[in-house]
């Protein structure tokens, strides 16, 4: 049936189920539950008339959610947080009066949130390492394959696909490193109040310092956090949010680079994203093999590295200890940018496991270029002869001037060769020339540094996370 409203992309089209879920209605209630439930039980262990049956209660119907009695609810009190602590509160009678003691909206709202980015962080984390491991698989494949190099995309000396392959891979690499150390520096906000002054818990238990010292961390441990903020206002400082999804444009920008250089070596022939057997290119060119896969994920990145500005705004424009016109900027920049970000791994997943590379046009792509890199080398062994190197390098200069006329005017295959070879000042017979365009004497050392960057960097990481390892993507051709 075709829905009459809008629906977003993001969850239609291109991130997961298990994104999705972790930023669902379902998860952020079912969670607000959770929290209730650790502060019932920090409040009763620290000596607040609350007894093990209410807790229990609590505990029984944490997933039962009673959502058509909250939304009937928030009709008449137009608040989401008190509607659902009254719909908590029928389920359980006899701890009614207990649920949310002390607390603000702030206490599930802003540490749902934390928890809700916390997990999803582990997601994108998993889908990331996977995405590191197939590329390893790739350059440890393609380590010795010669291939032209580009800089300002020109021709420069070659280097080898698998080498390339490390380019990408070590800019994930950094995002990983960037992503541990933000998820690993999350911490809840605790239950602080209206101002972050803990003065209703002053009241509750009769201004008993060492027992209000000890709520936070009681209730992070609950969560399994390790701790809250140790200051705040009435929400966690929105810098937090702006760490994160910066975090997220920072891998947005390595898929987009990743995106583009898989991009342009299509156009090359060189290497070509999955394309399926009944896939159509185009509608109008039936021959066309289109990047799709490459173009989305490019698109998309854009839209994640934009979206960081929303928590930087917004942070710069908090007041004092809190203002709410942050509130609907989070519900959309914050799971939008991590559903992004999901499907953006997983089109690199789905391409990376399933490139083509093609050797012969590669090969003859380079062999067309060599003969102009090959020139020191060239006039090196004419020196050997005999040759004046000054004498050398001026008239292979000329040459190789009159052989780019000769391709870019008329058409002709590149003759350096031909040419050097017909120049007696050089002693070199055109079979002497062509030994020398062996390609694997041009890529320097990439073939070893491929094996070190793997061995050292990539095979450590991938060991340390081998059992999440071998995910494979689904995604909306």
């Amino acid at each position: 049936m075709i829905s009459d409203r809008y629906q977003s992309p993001l969850s239609e089209r291109y991130a997961s189920k298990e994104m999705q879920y972790i930023f669902s209605p379902d998860k952020k209630f079912k969670t607000w539950r959770k929290l209730w439930i650790a502060l019932a039980e920090t409040e009763k262990e620290l000596g607040l008339p609350i007894t093990q049956e209410q807790i229990d209660e609590l505990k029984e119907h944490a997933d039962e959610i009673n959502y058509d009695v909250a939304k009937e609810r928030e009709k008449i009190v137009r608040h989401d947080v008190m509607s659902h602590v009254y719909a908590y509160g029928q389920q359980c009678p006899k701890a009614k009066g207990i649920i949310h003691l002390g607390a603000t909206s702030c206490y599930v709202g802003d540490n749902t949130d934390i928890i809700q980015m916390s997990e999803a962080l582990e997601l994108v984390q998993k889908k990331l390492v996977n995405v590191i491991a197939e590329l390893a698989k790739f350059a440890d494949e393609h380590k010795a394959l010669p291939t032209l190099a580009f800089t300002h995309f020109q021709p420069a000396q070659p280097t080898t696909v698998g080498k390339r392959a490390t380019l990408w891979m070590q800019e994930f690499m950094m995002d990983l490193e960037d992503l541990q150390y933000v998820k690993g520096s999350l911490k809840l906000l605790g239950s602080k109040g209206t101002t972050g002054t803990q003065a209703s818990f002053l009241e509750l238990f009769d201004g008993d310092q060492e027992k209000i010292d000890k709520i936070d961390s009681m209730i992070a441990r609950k969560m399994g956090f390790k701790a809250c903020y140790p200051v705040s206002g009435q929400t966690y400082s929105r810098k937090v949010d702006t760490r994160v999804l910066n975090v997220l444009a920072g891998i947005a920008a390595s898929a987009h680079k990743f995106s583009n250089d898989i991009r342009l070596l299509q156009h090359l022939k060189e290497v070509e994203e999955p394309f399926e057997k009944t896939q159509i290119g185009s509608s109008a060119m039936a021959y066309k093999r289109n990047p799709m896969r490459s173009e989305r994920i490019a698109s998309l990145s854009r839209y994640v590295m934009i979206d960081a500005l929303n928590p930087a705004i917004t942070s710069a424009a908090q007041w004092f200890e809190r203002t709410l016109d942050d509130s609907a900027n989070k519900r959309l920049s914050v799971p939008e940018g991590f559903l992004a970000i999901d499907g953006i791994l997983d089109l690199c997943l789905n391409v990376v496991d399933g490139l083509v590379v093609y050797p012969k046009v590669i090969e003859k792509r380079l062999m067309s270029e060599l003969p102009f890199m090959a020139t020191e080398n060239i006039m090196m062994d004419a020196v050997k002869a005999g040759g004046d190197r000054q004498e050398l390098h001026e008239r292979i200069r000329e040459l190789s001037m009159e052989a780019g006329r000769n391709v870019k005017e008329k058409g002709m295959d590149n003759n350096l060769l031909e040419l050097i070879a017909a120049d007696s000042a050089f002693g070199l017979s055109l079979e002497e020339l062509k030994k020398t365009m062996e390609p694997s004497k041009y890529v320097g050392r990439a073939p070893i540094q491929v094996e070190t960057y793997l061995k050292e960097m990539i095979y450590p990481l991938l060991k340390e996370n081998e059992d999440i390892l071998g995910v494979k993507a689904e995604i909306n051709v």
